[in-house]
């Protein structure tokens, strides 16, 4: 992966500088600062989203790598897809101006705005009705008690 770099063999992969002085890190510092199991990450790996560098059996992250895992958290965070996620960096990787990647972001941002301002309408709705609900068994309640006797009203509260 370009701005990878390995790690000279006298160092470990937790924040030491590669050959290039690059500070590197490792799966479990990031899965730690980031608040991830190694598991995610390993699967971020396989969605093609990180492109860790390797130093035998250990994966060696470089600061390209914990910014993109930054903007994968972030992209999750506001809702977007994998795929979603995917798509835009691999824009960012392959698009100097960034003008395409820019687009592709305010067209999925537009839509997730437009998904989440449905959803709000739907839990506004269904807020309403539960307090509809709640005010119309108060009422209920409240003539109820009313109604009953000294007797009823007494074993009720007892209950």
């Amino acid at each position: 992966m370009p701005g990878a770099t390995a790690l000279r063999a006298d160092q470990t992969s937790s924040g030491m500088a590669g050959d290039g002085g690059e500070r590197t890190y490792g799966i479990g510092e990031l899965a730690e600062e980031f608040g991830l199991t190694l598991r995610t990450i390993r699967h971020y790996e396989e969605e093609g989203l990180l492109l860790p560098a390797r130093e035998g059996t250990s994966r060696v992250y470089a600061h390209r790598d914990r910014a993109r895992l930054a903007l994968i958290c972030r992209g999750k965070r506001l809702g977007f897809s994998l795929a979603e996620i995917k798509e835009f960096l691999h824009l960012y990787d392959t698009d100097e101006s960034q003008a395409e990647q820019m687009r592709y972001m305010q067209r999925i941002a537009r839509r997730r705005i437009a998904d989440l301002e449905r959803q709000l309408q739907d839990v506004q709705q269904t807020l309403r009705e539960l307090r509809d609900i709640d005010t119309q068994i108060t009422h209920h309640l409240t003539r109820n008690r009313n109604q009953d006797g000294p007797t009823q009203a007494a074993e009720r509260e007892d209950q």
